[in-house]
């Protein structure tokens, strides 16, 4: 899952080699990714309205609970 977040920021972002993703698991069923992108990138990832941030977040969720998990994608600042 942390491969499918990582493609979908790197091709939003202007700048893929600063993107860094790490995996906390919070319980057995709950994984948080953290999500870090470069300043300049901040506005890609977030969107007009957070409208992409919350694409993301849909999209991993739908792939966690084809897993049996949820997942929580937090974009760090």
């Amino acid at each position: 899952m942390k491969e499918l977040l990582e493609y979908m920021v790197k091709e939003l972002v202007d700048s893929p080699d600063n993107v860094e993703i790490t995996e906390e698991e919070e319980d057995e069923k709950t994984v948080i990714f953290k999500l870090k992108v470069a300043e300049e990138d901040l506005g890609k990832v977030i969107g007009k309205k957070g409208r992409t941030a919350n694409a993301l977040r849909v999209i991993m969720r739908a792939a966690s609970a084809k897993r049996g998990k949820s997942s929580i994608v937090k974009i760090m600042d």
